[in-house]
């Protein structure tokens, strides 16, 4: 004997819950079937425990997909004020940190608790933990079954918000995955995205040297390119500059990091020979960033140079120098993989499904949200907007 539901949703992240809620508010019967022991692991760590929840300026150019505009629809009917809305109703306290990312003040779980407390609102959300789904069919062109480790369920209009890869630890699976290619849709090649590089070469050892020191820096490729912090680590590096640019590295490609982005170094360096002829480059390098990562640049681009007051190097030279630290060039091995990362490239393909409802166009009924889609954001809180946006779209229509 099955228990019917109006929906059921697959997972109970960041916007399963909130599907849950909105789909609710509008009398459906709702059931979220999660198979970690807890709702919301990825909320909770998000953003060291504060929850960057969205951003003051949210555009598609913030998103990457193999289908760009699909984003617009979903993100102009539900967007960043809508949700700051949401909760500034509960009262929940936030500032704004650079680059317009919001963060609560007193913790992720502010943010559970709030959509934990919209499902509950109307009575008719039953969320089951621990519960993993076996098999999911199409009974007829009305019903869907789902066979889990609890009973078997069966609903009107499924909801895939089982995320993506990134994390394991905290529940990321496949599974939205494999359920898109039963039921007939393309499914674009995932790889980890914001995620730290990992180095093999001699780069790795400044890497591992300078762990734990922080600069701001542009890192940049033929794709694009950000300035924002880079943290070197015992691994490679990481930081959000480095974080973003994962999303637009594939295996195999250099970048550049310009270690002094708001500076031009050769005109400050001819300056400096004209003032102070005496003094070497790292002494005054070492004013502009900290010194440790100055010893390392000058091994890596000037050791024959070291010992040598700036009045004995020529205007050439020194341009060299200056082009080298605008335009480092690194190759990473690889990156930390799903282990760290915090989301997942590639997905579900959007062509086939509605921008406006999030339903399959292939299979009435079947509805596909937040981080299982081809919808990829930058750092910075789009990724959780995606999610408010995604699932409230399809919760008009569930």
């Amino acid at each position: 004997m099955s228990m019917h539901y109006d929906v059921i949703v697959l997972g109970a992240g960041a916007s399963g819950l909130m599907l849950a809620a909105q789909a609710a508010q509008r009398g459906r019967k709702v059931l979220v079937v999660e198979k970690a022991n807890k709702v919301g692991k990825k909320i909770l760590m998000s953003g060291g425990g504060k929850c960057n929840f969205t951003n003051l300026y949210v555009e598609p150019e913030n998103f990457i997909s193999h289908n760009p505009h699909f984003v617009i629809s979903a993100l102009s009917r539900y967007n960043n004020w809508d949700f700051i809305g949401l909760v500034c109703d509960y009262g929940i306290a936030y500032e704004e940190r650079k680059h317009g990312q919001l963060f609560t003040l007193n913790g992720s779980k502010d943010i559970l608790n709030m959509l934990l407390a919209e499902c509950d609102k109307t009575k008719l959300v039953n969320i089951k933990t621990d519960c993993e789904v076996k098999t999911v069919k199409q009974l007829d062109h009305q019903l869907f079954e789902v066979q889990s480790t609890h009973a078997t369920f069966t609903c009107e209009s499924l909801v895939v918000a089982s995320g993506g890869l990134s994390i394991p630890t905290l529940g990321g699976s496949g599974i939205g995955y494999e359920l898109a290619k039963q039921f007939g849709h393309q499914v674009f090649p995932t790889r980890a995205g914001l995620v730290p590089f990992t180095f093999s070469d001699q780069f790795k050892e400044v890497t591992t040297r300078l762990s734990g020191n922080a600069l701001e820096v542009t890192l940049s490729n033929d794709k694009n390119s950000f300035t924002e912090a880079l943290l070197f680590t015992h691994r490679g590096l990481s930081g959000p500059s480095s974080l973003q640019l994962s999303n637009y590295w594939q295996a195999g490609e250099s970048f550049q990091i310009n270690f002094f982005p708001t500076q031009d170094l050769a005109d400050y360096l001819k300056q400096k020979k004209q003032q102070q002829p005496k003094v070497l480059l790292r002494t005054l390098l070492s004013e502009l960033t900290a010194k440790s990562i100055v010893l390392e640049l000058q091994q890596l681009i000037w050791p024959n140079y070291a010992e040598t007051a700036i009045a004995q190097l020529s205007d050439t030279v020194l341009e060299q120098i200056a082009a080298q630290l605008h335009g480092f060039v690194v190759k990473p091995s690889g990156t930390e993989g799903y282990r760290t990362a915090e989301v997942t490239l590639g997905g579900v393909d959007t062509a086939e499904i509605s921008s406006k409802t999030m339903q399959s166009q292939k299979v009435k009924g079947l509805y596909f949200i937040g981080e299982v889609l081809d919808v990829t954001g930058h750092l910075g809180g789009y990724n959780f907007q995606w999610a408010w946006s995604s699932a409230y779209a399809a919760a008009q229509y569930v």
